[in-house]
Protein backbone atom coordinates (compact mmCIF):
# COMPACT_ATOMS: atom_id res chain seq x y z
CA UNK A 1 0.00 0.00 0.00
CA UNK A 2 3.16 2.48 -0.66
CA UNK A 3 2.60 4.59 -3.58
CA UNK A 4 2.19 7.69 -3.20
CA UNK A 5 -0.39 9.79 -3.30
CA UNK A 6 -1.83 10.56 -6.50
CA UNK A 7 -4.83 11.91 -8.47
CA UNK A 8 -8.43 10.20 -7.97
CA UNK A 9 -11.00 10.21 -11.15
CA UNK A 10 -14.39 11.76 -10.68
CA UNK A 11 -16.81 9.38 -10.05
CA UNK A 12 -17.81 8.92 -13.93
CA UNK A 13 -14.18 7.77 -15.18
CA UNK A 14 -12.81 4.36 -16.09
CA UNK A 15 -10.76 2.70 -14.41
CA UNK A 16 -7.02 2.67 -14.49
CA UNK A 17 -6.71 -0.35 -17.31
CA UNK A 18 -9.01 1.82 -19.74
CA UNK A 19 -7.53 4.87 -21.16
CA UNK A 20 -6.56 7.50 -19.10
CA UNK A 21 -8.47 10.19 -18.29
CA UNK A 22 -8.05 13.91 -16.85
CA UNK A 23 -6.27 14.27 -13.81
CA UNK A 24 -8.13 15.30 -10.35
CA UNK A 25 -7.19 14.79 -6.64
CA UNK A 26 -4.80 14.78 -4.63
CA UNK A 27 -1.21 15.29 -6.19
CA UNK A 28 1.78 12.22 -6.77
CA UNK A 29 4.64 14.81 -5.83
CA UNK A 30 3.38 17.35 -3.38
CA UNK A 31 5.67 19.54 -1.34
CA UNK A 32 4.49 21.33 1.94
CA UNK A 33 3.00 24.78 1.60
CA UNK A 34 4.72 27.45 3.42
CA UNK A 35 3.22 28.34 6.86
CA UNK A 36 -0.21 30.79 6.27
CA UNK A 37 -0.42 29.50 2.36
CA UNK A 38 -3.28 28.03 3.02
CA UNK A 39 -4.91 31.72 3.90
CA UNK A 40 -3.92 33.62 1.21
CA UNK A 41 -6.92 35.12 -1.58
CA UNK A 42 -10.54 34.26 0.87
CA UNK A 43 -13.04 33.54 -1.95
CA UNK A 44 -15.17 36.49 -0.97
CA UNK A 45 -19.33 35.80 -1.89
CA UNK A 46 -19.60 37.49 -5.03
CA UNK A 47 -22.48 39.82 -6.30
CA UNK A 48 -25.34 37.03 -6.83
CA UNK A 49 -25.43 33.56 -6.50
CA UNK A 50 -25.58 32.14 -9.79
CA UNK A 51 -23.29 29.98 -11.98
CA UNK A 52 -21.22 32.51 -13.26
CA UNK A 53 -20.36 33.53 -9.66
CA UNK A 54 -19.62 29.83 -8.63
CA UNK A 55 -17.26 29.17 -11.78
CA UNK A 56 -15.32 32.69 -10.73
CA UNK A 57 -15.26 31.08 -7.19
CA UNK A 58 -13.84 28.02 -8.77
CA UNK A 59 -11.10 30.28 -10.35
CA UNK A 60 -10.01 31.60 -7.18
CA UNK A 61 -9.58 28.60 -5.66
CA UNK A 62 -7.96 26.76 -8.53
CA UNK A 63 -5.20 30.03 -8.20
CA UNK A 64 -4.54 29.26 -4.15
CA UNK A 65 -4.54 25.49 -4.72
CA UNK A 66 -1.38 26.22 -7.17
CA UNK A 67 0.00 28.49 -4.67
CA UNK A 68 0.11 25.58 -2.60
CA UNK A 69 1.52 23.09 -4.34
CA UNK A 70 -1.18 20.91 -5.76
CA UNK A 71 -0.48 19.58 -9.06
CA UNK A 72 -4.33 19.31 -9.60
CA UNK A 73 -5.45 22.22 -8.73
CA UNK A 74 -8.20 23.16 -10.97
CA UNK A 75 -9.96 19.70 -10.77
CA UNK A 76 -9.59 19.76 -6.74
CA UNK A 77 -11.43 23.33 -7.03
CA UNK A 78 -13.93 21.74 -9.30
CA UNK A 79 -14.71 18.48 -7.21
CA UNK A 80 -14.83 20.51 -3.70
CA UNK A 81 -17.15 23.10 -5.18
CA UNK A 82 -19.53 20.15 -6.35
CA UNK A 83 -19.14 18.25 -3.24
CA UNK A 84 -20.46 21.60 -1.17
CA UNK A 85 -22.96 22.13 -3.63
CA UNK A 86 -24.35 18.48 -3.48
CA UNK A 87 -24.84 18.20 -7.34
CA UNK A 88 -22.43 18.44 -10.60
CA UNK A 89 -21.78 21.87 -11.90
CA UNK A 90 -23.38 21.18 -14.89
CA UNK A 91 -26.78 21.08 -13.20
CA UNK A 92 -26.09 24.43 -11.22
CA UNK A 93 -28.60 27.25 -11.69
CA UNK A 94 -28.53 28.83 -8.32
CA UNK A 95 -26.26 28.35 -5.48
CA UNK A 96 -27.32 27.96 -1.91
CA UNK A 97 -26.78 31.41 0.22
CA UNK A 98 -23.95 29.76 1.96
CA UNK A 99 -21.98 28.35 -0.33
CA UNK A 100 -19.02 30.98 -0.57
CA UNK A 101 -18.14 30.38 3.35
CA UNK A 102 -18.51 26.61 2.78
CA UNK A 103 -16.17 26.32 -0.45
CA UNK A 104 -13.93 28.73 1.57
CA UNK A 105 -13.70 26.50 4.18
CA UNK A 106 -12.90 23.56 2.18
CA UNK A 107 -10.28 24.72 0.07
CA UNK A 108 -8.65 26.17 3.30
CA UNK A 109 -8.25 22.68 4.29
CA UNK A 110 -6.94 21.38 0.45
CA UNK A 111 -4.74 24.78 0.52
CA UNK A 112 -2.80 23.18 3.76
CA UNK A 113 -2.60 20.29 2.20
CA UNK A 114 -5.16 17.60 3.96
CA UNK A 115 -6.09 14.95 0.95
CA UNK A 116 -9.00 15.66 -1.11
CA UNK A 117 -10.63 12.31 -0.18
CA UNK A 118 -10.11 13.30 3.83
CA UNK A 119 -12.06 15.99 3.15
CA UNK A 120 -15.02 14.76 0.45
CA UNK A 121 -15.09 11.33 2.90
CA UNK A 122 -14.97 9.45 -0.51
CA UNK A 123 -12.62 7.90 -3.03
CA UNK A 124 -12.83 5.93 -6.55
CA UNK A 125 -11.19 2.67 -7.68
CA UNK A 126 -12.48 1.10 -10.68
CA UNK A 127 -15.90 1.54 -11.09
CA UNK A 128 -16.78 2.22 -7.28
CA UNK A 129 -17.29 5.14 -4.86
CA UNK A 130 -15.96 4.24 -1.81
CA UNK A 131 -16.02 5.72 1.85
CA UNK A 132 -12.56 7.12 2.92
CA UNK A 133 -12.03 8.00 6.70
CA UNK A 134 -8.96 9.21 8.38
CA UNK A 135 -6.48 6.54 9.74
CA UNK A 136 -7.43 4.28 6.49
CA UNK A 137 -4.82 4.06 3.42
CA UNK A 138 -6.63 6.77 0.46
CA UNK A 139 -6.27 3.88 -2.21
CA UNK A 140 -4.16 5.08 -5.42
CA UNK A 141 -4.73 5.03 -9.01
CA UNK A 142 -2.21 2.72 -10.10
CA UNK A 143 -3.59 0.14 -7.92
CA UNK A 144 -6.51 -0.45 -10.69
CA UNK A 145 -3.91 -1.72 -12.79
CA UNK A 146 -3.00 -4.20 -10.07
CA UNK A 147 -6.76 -4.94 -9.15
CA UNK A 148 -7.84 -5.65 -13.52
CA UNK A 149 -4.74 -8.13 -13.30
CA UNK A 150 -6.20 -10.14 -10.59
CA UNK A 151 -10.04 -9.40 -12.26
CA UNK A 152 -8.25 -11.16 -15.68
CA UNK A 153 -7.31 -14.22 -13.97
CA UNK A 154 -10.76 -14.82 -12.03
CA UNK A 155 -12.97 -13.47 -14.90
CA UNK A 156 -11.35 -16.96 -16.76
CA UNK A 157 -13.06 -19.44 -14.26
CA UNK A 158 -16.56 -20.13 -12.96
CA UNK A 159 -17.40 -18.87 -9.54
CA UNK A 160 -13.53 -18.18 -8.54
CA UNK A 161 -12.06 -18.42 -5.03
CA UNK A 162 -10.50 -14.75 -4.45
CA UNK A 163 -8.53 -13.80 -1.10
CA UNK A 164 -7.19 -10.27 -0.98
CA UNK A 165 -4.31 -9.67 1.56
CA UNK A 166 -3.98 -6.43 3.53
CA UNK A 167 -7.32 -5.19 1.84
CA UNK A 168 -6.99 -1.79 3.93
CA UNK A 169 -10.22 0.01 2.55
CA UNK A 170 -11.65 -3.21 0.61
CA UNK A 171 -10.94 -1.72 -2.69
CA UNK A 172 -9.49 -4.48 -4.55
CA UNK A 173 -11.94 -6.91 -2.93
CA UNK A 174 -14.96 -4.97 -4.23
CA UNK A 175 -14.09 -4.28 -7.42
CA UNK A 176 -13.36 -8.38 -7.81
CA UNK A 177 -16.94 -8.75 -6.13
CA UNK A 178 -18.67 -6.46 -8.52
CA UNK A 179 -17.11 -7.00 -12.01
CA UNK A 180 -16.47 -10.78 -11.86
CA UNK A 181 -19.68 -12.76 -11.59
CA UNK A 182 -19.89 -15.54 -9.23
CA UNK A 183 -16.51 -14.34 -7.75
CA UNK A 184 -16.08 -15.79 -4.11
CA UNK A 185 -13.76 -13.10 -2.22
CA UNK A 186 -11.92 -13.59 1.38
CA UNK A 187 -10.42 -9.86 2.52
CA UNK A 188 -7.94 -10.04 5.29
CA UNK A 189 -6.48 -6.86 6.91
CA UNK A 190 -4.67 -6.50 10.26
CA UNK A 191 -6.15 -3.23 11.15
CA UNK A 192 -10.04 -3.11 12.96
CA UNK A 193 -10.64 0.48 11.69
CA UNK A 194 -9.63 -0.75 8.39
CA UNK A 195 -11.46 -3.52 8.68
CA UNK A 196 -14.27 -1.67 9.59
CA UNK A 197 -14.47 0.43 6.73
CA UNK A 198 -13.40 -2.60 3.96
CA UNK A 199 -16.72 -3.85 5.70
CA UNK A 200 -18.79 -0.57 5.18
CA UNK A 201 -17.46 -0.58 1.75
CA UNK A 202 -18.71 -3.68 0.71
CA UNK A 203 -22.13 -3.26 1.97
CA UNK A 204 -22.08 0.49 0.50
CA UNK A 205 -20.70 -1.05 -2.93
CA UNK A 206 -23.36 -4.42 -2.42
CA UNK A 207 -20.12 -6.74 -2.80
CA UNK A 208 -20.34 -10.16 -1.27
CA UNK A 209 -16.89 -9.75 0.51
CA UNK A 210 -16.10 -11.92 3.82
CA UNK A 211 -13.58 -9.58 5.90
CA UNK A 212 -11.25 -11.24 8.50
CA UNK A 213 -9.60 -9.30 11.00
CA UNK A 214 -6.16 -11.06 10.83
CA UNK A 215 -2.66 -10.87 10.34
CA UNK A 216 -1.95 -11.66 6.63
CA UNK A 217 1.10 -13.06 6.89
CA UNK A 218 0.22 -15.59 10.11
CA UNK A 219 -1.58 -18.86 9.99
CA UNK A 220 -4.83 -17.52 8.92
CA UNK A 221 -6.76 -20.33 10.77
CA UNK A 222 -9.96 -19.02 9.77
CA UNK A 223 -9.07 -19.57 6.09
CA UNK A 224 -8.15 -23.34 6.83
CA UNK A 225 -10.91 -24.71 5.18
CA UNK A 226 -9.67 -23.14 1.84
CA UNK A 227 -5.92 -23.98 2.07
CA UNK A 228 -4.29 -24.98 -1.46
CA UNK A 229 -7.99 -24.02 -3.02
CA UNK A 230 -7.86 -20.41 -3.78
CA UNK A 231 -8.12 -19.43 -7.70
CA UNK A 232 -6.66 -15.80 -7.10
CA UNK A 233 -4.61 -14.08 -4.67
CA UNK A 234 -4.20 -10.60 -4.83
CA UNK A 235 -2.48 -8.24 -2.33
CA UNK A 236 -1.75 -4.60 -2.36
CA UNK A 237 0.38 -4.59 0.51
CA UNK A 238 2.72 -2.54 3.12
CA UNK A 239 5.74 -2.28 0.87
CA UNK A 240 7.57 0.86 1.28
CA UNK A 241 11.36 0.96 1.86
CA UNK A 242 12.14 2.22 5.12
CA UNK A 243 12.30 6.42 4.84
CA UNK A 244 11.17 6.65 1.53
CA UNK A 245 7.87 8.98 1.40
CA UNK A 246 7.76 10.72 -1.38
CA UNK A 247 4.80 13.14 -0.60
CA UNK A 248 3.57 14.82 2.39
CA UNK A 249 0.67 14.12 2.45
CA UNK A 250 1.36 10.56 2.50
CA UNK A 251 3.81 11.02 5.46
CA UNK A 252 0.95 12.93 7.60
CA UNK A 253 -2.19 11.25 6.52
CA UNK A 254 -2.04 7.83 5.68
CA UNK A 255 -1.32 5.34 8.41
CA UNK A 256 2.60 3.88 8.47
CA UNK A 257 0.96 0.32 9.09
CA UNK A 258 -0.43 0.57 5.57
CA UNK A 259 3.23 2.18 4.20
CA UNK A 260 6.29 0.38 5.35
CA UNK A 261 7.36 -3.13 4.27
CA UNK A 262 10.06 -3.90 7.15
CA UNK A 263 13.49 -3.77 6.50
CA UNK A 264 16.01 -1.61 4.64
CA UNK A 265 14.01 -2.44 1.43
CA UNK A 266 10.29 -3.00 2.69
CA UNK A 267 10.60 -6.32 1.56
CA UNK A 268 9.80 -8.07 4.94
CA UNK A 269 5.93 -8.45 4.54
CA UNK A 270 6.24 -8.90 0.59
CA UNK A 271 8.51 -12.05 1.24
CA UNK A 272 6.00 -13.29 3.56
CA UNK A 273 2.87 -13.04 1.76
CA UNK A 274 4.35 -14.49 -1.49
CA UNK A 275 4.72 -17.96 1.16
CA UNK A 276 1.33 -17.38 2.30
CA UNK A 277 -0.12 -16.99 -1.00
CA UNK A 278 1.89 -20.08 -2.12
CA UNK A 279 0.14 -22.11 0.85
CA UNK A 280 -3.56 -20.44 0.06
CA UNK A 281 -3.55 -21.19 -4.26
CA UNK A 282 -4.37 -24.37 -5.62
CA UNK A 283 -1.80 -25.34 -8.64
CA UNK A 284 -2.44 -23.01 -11.63
CA UNK A 285 -3.79 -20.97 -9.41
CA UNK A 286 -2.07 -16.78 -9.60
CA UNK A 287 -0.59 -14.59 -7.52
CA UNK A 288 -1.17 -10.76 -7.95
CA UNK A 289 1.13 -8.50 -5.87
CA UNK A 290 1.86 -4.60 -5.35
CA UNK A 291 5.49 -3.87 -5.09
CA UNK A 292 7.82 -0.55 -5.49
CA UNK A 293 9.84 -0.46 -8.69
CA UNK A 294 12.78 -1.47 -6.89
CA UNK A 295 12.26 -4.60 -5.73
CA UNK A 296 11.26 -6.28 -9.12
CA UNK A 297 14.35 -9.05 -8.95
CA UNK A 298 14.29 -10.00 -5.01
CA UNK A 299 10.56 -10.65 -5.61
CA UNK A 300 10.56 -12.42 -8.52
CA UNK A 301 13.64 -14.44 -6.90
CA UNK A 302 11.53 -15.07 -3.97
CA UNK A 303 8.34 -16.34 -5.82
CA UNK A 304 10.43 -19.01 -7.68
CA UNK A 305 12.27 -19.99 -4.25
CA UNK A 306 8.76 -20.28 -2.83
CA UNK A 307 7.65 -22.48 -5.60
CA UNK A 308 6.26 -20.51 -8.43
CA UNK A 309 6.54 -21.88 -11.83
CA UNK A 310 6.25 -18.38 -12.67
CA UNK A 311 6.56 -15.23 -11.91
CA UNK A 312 7.33 -12.35 -13.90
CA UNK A 313 6.66 -8.36 -12.44
CA UNK A 314 4.80 -6.07 -14.77
CA UNK A 315 4.28 -2.59 -15.35
CA UNK A 316 1.61 0.54 -14.49
CA UNK A 317 0.56 3.39 -16.72
CA UNK A 318 3.10 5.42 -15.86
CA UNK A 319 5.90 2.49 -17.20
CA UNK A 320 7.04 1.83 -13.98
CA UNK A 321 7.08 -1.54 -12.69
CA UNK A 322 4.22 -2.14 -10.27
CA UNK A 323 3.31 -5.49 -9.83
CA UNK A 324 4.46 -9.35 -9.36
CA UNK A 325 2.24 -11.92 -11.20
CA UNK A 326 3.15 -15.38 -10.35
CA UNK A 327 1.06 -19.23 -11.26
CA UNK A 328 1.76 -22.12 -8.86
Amino acid sequence: MGAPLADQPLADQPPADQPPAADSGAPEQATQAPAGQGEKTPITSLAGQGRAQVMQAISQATARLAESGVVSAHSDARQLAEFVLGQKLYLLSQAPQDFFDRYEQVITRRAGREPLQLITGRMYFRYLELLSQPGVFIVRPETEVVAGAAIEAASALAAPLVVDLCTGSGAIACALASEVPGCRVWAVELDPQAAALARANALKNQANVNVIEADATGPLTELAEIEGQVDVVVTNPPYVPAGLIEDSETARYDPPLALFGGGVAGLEVPLKLIKRAYSLLRPGGVLVMEHDPSQVEPLVKAAKAAGFSQGECHRDLTGRQRYLQAVK
